[in-house]
């Protein structure tokens, strides 16, 4: 028999990353907290700690981080009150740059498309 790929640490992940966001979007009323994206949850083994991956739109990143780190205790509670776990993990949270990174290449891609349809001689 078969072991399954599917390891219970990323189950847990997965729905941490959808009650985190829902609690973000529902609950936090901390004005540091603008429009944030959770893009990962990574869970420890041992369910123990879960670094969870934020994608943050506007320039306040560090003070966005700042307030879910003070938002994490909240956070924690609602997740046990939420889900049948024994231990909730220890949140850390960190800055995903990804989204932004793939919105810059889209961009300059944008750049070059507009450059080259400039540069080429238009037909009469």
């Amino acid at each position: 028999m078969s072991k399954p790929t599917y390891k219970r640490s990323e189950r847990v992940g997965d729905q941490i990353k959808q009650e985190i966001a829902d609690i973000l979007m529902r609950k936090i009323k901390d004005p540091r907290i603008g429009f944030v994206t959770v893009t990962d949850v990574d869970v420890s083994r041992d369910l123990r700690n879960a670094k969870v991956f934020v994608s943050i739109y506007g320039d306040n990143k560090k003070e966005t981080l700042k307030g879910l780190e003070s938002a994490s205790v909240f956070i924690r509670s609602e997740l046990g009150s939420r889900m049948r776990m024994r231990c909730v993990p220890e949140l850390i949270f960190r800055f995903d740059p990804a989204v932004e990174e793939g919105a810059h290449i889209m961009q300059l891609l944008k750049n070059i498309e507009s450059t080259k349809a400039m540069s080429e001689p238009e037909d009469e």
